[in-house]
């Protein structure tokens, strides 16, 4: 009788698959606002929206999904934080520095927190199984990943000068941030 079943180092890639592909959609979805805040020190309302509309889809699915309440909960109240930003975004508050950098702070923890967070409860509802047969390891690996890229993100928007021009921004439709060095045309 001949043994049909896979070798050990196939079974290890196998099961490597969900971790690569979580690391890669968590890091696509942190590169952009990260880049965003480095080169021009906000998010755009475009990206706002983006993780509004995600997070509040995930929301209602943690909300039905047969897990128990407590960890269901949990998750579903961090899905809430993009409403709670848009909702703060419908007052006038009085402008100080004080307020200004408390409202870009929560902008930031919002996008920092419920950006993986979204991808994460989307990556299980792919494979719900993952958490629980994931090591330690291999969920720190997936923080490390998208910590890493959305520094890197970053670091490059705040030096985007040394790389990019005014008319690489403006030909793909963004503005020129401060700092960009004009280019050759």
């Amino acid at each position: 009788m001949t043994d049909t079943s896979a070798p050990d180092s196939t079974v290890g890639r196998r099961r490597d698959i969900p971790l690569a592909v979580i690391s890669v959609g968590m890091a696509i979805v942190v590169w952009w606002p990260a880049f965003t805040i480095g080169a021009w020190g906000q998010l755009f309302f475009d990206t706002l929206l983006t993780l509004w509309v995600a997070s509040t889809a995930a929301f209602v699915f943690v909300l039905f999904e047969r897990r128990p309440r407590g960890s269901r909960l949990w998750r579903a109240f961090l899905l809430l934080l993009p409403s709670v930003g848009l909702a703060f975004s419908f007052f006038d508050f009085e402008t100080t520095d004080l307020v200004t950098f408390a409202v870009s702070l929560l902008a930031l923890l919002i996008v920092a927190i419920a950006s993986p967070l979204t991808v994460w409860v989307l990556a299980r509802i792919m494979w719900p199984d993952f958490g629980e047969n994931s090591t330690r390891g291999q969920r720190w690996l997936i923080v490390g990943v998208v910590g890493g890229i959305a520094l890197t993100a970053f670091l490059l928007g705040l030096n985007q000068e040394y790389f990019l021009t005014c008319g690489d921004f403006a030909i793909s439709g963004n503005s020129e941030p401060p700092g960009c060095v004009p280019g050759d045309d």
